[in-house]
């Protein structure tokens, strides 16, 4: 009877750590494959790239990394689309879309300047396409050469437009200006390669993963290294299920961002604060976001993307929570840029923002990309019709509703 009660023990002891371990386990937010493409053969490029991709979700689905879904990022837009007529290109792109849907899979189309001596044509294109198709594009704000000084004019342009012309103001959220970013990033939109194509990469979900680790350890040294050894176990099984994927189709693997993007299920916010003891934005929230980074950064597989902390203020219910309550702003978050690498992600701002203060706040945040050599990038979205103190009303069902915070440096 003993021995029965203890194995019935051992039993449950051993479900419930089963359990916990599957809970705590990150998922991978998607599998970002690149291509290249031209008006004549997209359709056949895009069916066999949404092959690969189930490929790759099995594979990893089977070594226990749920999720993984498809995304596709080609070669930037106007490689494609230069000597179009306007109404063609933008025709162009809505078919793509069109064919990438069918296949359920996510659509970048990369970056509308790379260089700020490039044509600025691309980015007006951009803006009808971002008003009225659902894709995913950016543009590049400053790279190693220096800031874009005109880049971030055009940007600025396009968002108060985008703004203005898409549906609540969607169409900025599958907007971003970026900096310091290199290709190859799986997170979008901020995404891009200027390759051949036939390459692919992850990008993991762990806020659980550091909400586990800042639930359990709150000295700084030893929330670092517990979170630097949980990112590093799961990150390396992850790469050797990419390498494997790769050898077995021959697409290239290009590297792994685990940055730890949240979810409704598991928000980043949350676990931020379960270190600090209060509100995100308090006094220690500095010091959480450097060592989100350095754990991310420290793990041994081949990096992509942003590799650091995103704080995406819509995209998490803590965040939008703190958001309205007003304890951290756009300056708090530029801060925490200086040791992280998100930069400012899902900012709201007052319908009536003008493009020069557009264009400022992106200038700031290409100038600390710049300043320390790390990729950030802005995605902002002015909300249509809504004043300081009101609540938003973006229709985009990732995007929690919170409240439009006064501009930087605007009294109260």
């Amino acid at each position: 009877m003993v021995q029965r009660s203890m194995r019935k023990m051992l039993s449950v002891v051993c479900w419930t750590a089963l359990v916990c371990s599957a809970q705590t386990r990150p998922r991978i937010r998607a599998v970002t494959a690149f291509i290249e493409i031209d008006a004549n053969n997209y359709v056949a490029k895009v069916e066999e790239t949404q092959k690969f991709l189930g490929h790759a979700r099995e594979a990893l689905n089977a070594a226990g990394f749920e999720g993984a879904g498809g995304r596709i990022t080609t070669q930037p837009f106007p490689a494609y689309t230069g000597g179009m007529k306007h109404e063609d290109a933008v025709a162009l792109i809505r078919k793509l879309r069109e064919t990438a849907s069918k296949g359920r899979t996510g659509l970048n189309i990369g970056s509308a300047m790379l260089h700020d001596d490039d044509d600025s044509a691309p980015v007006a294109l951009l803006a009808d396409v971002l008003a009225e198709v659902s894709v995913n594009a950016n543009l590049v704000i400053a790279d190693e050469r220096g800031i874009h000084w005109r880049a971030v004019r055009e940007a600025a342009k396009l968002i108060k437009d985008v703004g203005q012309r898409s549906p609540h103001g969607d169409g900025n959220f599958n907007f971003a200006a970026i900096a310091m970013m290199k290709p190859y990033g799986p997170y979008y939109p901020g995404s891009y390669h200027l390759g051949k194509g036939h390459a692919f990469a992850l990008a993991m979900e762990g806020a659980n993963v550091v909400a586990e680790v800042f639930t359990q350890y709150k000295d700084p040294v030893q929330a670092e290294n517990k979170l630097t050894e949980a990112l590093a176990k799961f990150t390396k099984e992850a790469e050797a299920v990419a390498i494997r994927i790769a050898s077995e189709t021959g697409w290239t693997y290009e590297g792994i961002d685990a940055t730890p993007a949240p979810s409704n299920a598991n928000p980043i916010g949350s676990a931020i604060e379960a270190f600090v003891g209060g509100p995100f934005g308090s006094s220690g929230t500095m010091t959480a976001s450097g060592i989100i980074t350095r754990a991310v950064q420290a793990t041994p597989v081949k990096h992509t993307g942003y590799s650091g902390l995103m704080i995406p203020v819509m995209e998490d219910p803590v965040l939008a929570r703190r958001w309205a309550e007003r304890t951290f702003s756009l300056d708090s978050i530029l801060a925490y840029s200086a040791v992280c690498a998100g930069g400012v992600d899902t900012v709201p701002l007052p319908g009536d923002a003008s493009e020069e203060q557009i264009a400022r706040i992106l200038g700031d945040v290409a100038w600390l990309a710049h300043r320390w050599n790390k990729p950030l990038a802005a995605r902002l979205l002015p909300a249509p019709g809504k004043r300081v103190g009101e609540e938003t009303a973006f229709s985009g069902g990732m995007l929690v509703k919170t409240m439009i915070q006064e501009m930087p440096g605007s009294l109260r």
